[in-house]
């Protein structure tokens, strides 16, 4: 995302800020009040400075609450466990998947501006780490692109819609409120119409989000798994 400096405030005071601690103090307090909390008011008495010093580093709040969601991708790729060898591409994957499905659980206002195809830095990086894994398993390079893509936008998106109850409905009602509600709504059609819907109202109300993604996870990286697998099919 381009940026465009604003003047540079009087006294030097953007000198004493960088970056990536504004945007460290904001991925703070998005997380404690959420994207309509955050003011540069706010956020400039959080660092002890004036409201021009964060221009100097940041255009708007658009693009500051851009920058924060993908700090908390850029942590989640720094922490995920991905060996280096081609047998184990797979299980990197996996464990880079969950990782930055954890870091979205746990921030999930991040979750919808993590942005496809990626653009900023650290998720430029998910991007490129997960394509790299693809290379290693053996995949043709013709079908690299799109299985990338694929597993990119099923970690993203997938994501993105799994902590949307927490986010949409969290100021007014909990997660396990809203989808019991839900669940009451699926009992009540008709069972002709809907004969999978109403017999999965308890899955609905009980399941565990993490385990939902790993499952869908699970899916896909199997059937990679199988596509480039030398030995014939059974």
């Amino acid at each position: 995302m381009p940026r465009t400096r604003g003047r540079a405030p009087a006294g030097g005071r953007a000198d004493a800020l960088s970056r990536d601690i504004v945007v460290g103090a904001a991925v703070a307090l998005l997380d404690e009040r959420g994207e309509r909390g955050l003011t540069f008011r706010l956020l400039a008495e959080r660092l002890n400075t004036g409201p021009g010093a964060l221009y100097w580093h940041v255009a708007n709040k658009d693009e500051l609450v851009a920058l924060a969601a993908d700090q908390v991708i850029g942590h989640a790729v720094a922490t995920a466990r991905c060996p280096d060898d081609g047998a184990a591409a797979g299980a990197g994957l996996r464990a880079l998947a969950v990782a930055v499905f954890d870091a979205l659980d746990r921030h999930p206002w991040a979750a919808f501006h993590v942005t496809a195809p990626a653009t900023l830095a650290h998720t430029l990086r998910l991007f490129d780490r997960i394509g790299t894994l693809v290379a290693r398993t053996g995949l043709p390079a013709e079908r690299q692109f799109a299985v990338c893509t694929a597993v990119f936008y099923y970690i993203t998106g997938v994501s993105a819609q799994i902590v949307a109850p927490g986010v949409t409905v969290g100021a007014t009602t909990s997660r396990d409120a809203f989808l019991a509600e839900t669940a009451e709504r699926w009992a009540e059609l008709d069972p002709a119409e809907y004969p999978f819907l109403t017999r999965a109202t308890t899955d609905l109300r009980d399941h565990d989000d993490r385990d939902q993604f790993i499952t869908g996870l699970d899916l896909l990286l199997n059937g990679l798994t199988a596509s480039t697998d030398p030995r014939p099919p059974m």
